[in-house]
């Protein structure tokens, strides 16, 4: 069944939006009718846009790690500690030559073959 846009249901629809009501809210006031019908009327009456009732979580992001070459003679970037604090850091040690962190954390990252097995 197909719900006819009658001049009084636009008119309510057009002020309940002014009003700032929800389209699930509309549409139950106007009965017999969804919300995605509601929001598909509100964009072709060209109604303006009204921001998400979802409530995002602000989320401060971390500074971007500085980025390096490996093996070019730079500090070792073994990663100390949780990204998402702003105490991260590298280890910034020497790195070994060729390789992208200091001989500490080279023996943590690489195994022999015969001590693999």
């Amino acid at each position: 069944m197909n719900m006819v846009w009658t001049p009084e249901r636009i008119e309510m629809l057009q002020s309940l939006w002014r009003e700032g009501h929800s389209a699930s809210a509309i549409a139950e006031k106007l009965g017999g009718i969804s919300r995605n019908a509601v929001i598909g009327k509100a964009h072709r009456l060209l109604l303006p846009s009204r921001p998400s009732p979802i409530k995002r979580e602000e989320r401060v992001k971390p500074a971007p790690a500085p980025q390096r070459a490996h093996g070019s003679g730079h500090g070792c970037m073994w990663p100390i500690g949780d990204p998402k604090s702003p105490e991260f850091h590298f280890c910034d040690e020497p790195a070994d030559p060729g390789r992208p962190y200091c001989s500490t954390h080279c023996a943590q990252a690489y195994q022999r073959r015969e001590e693999a097995a």
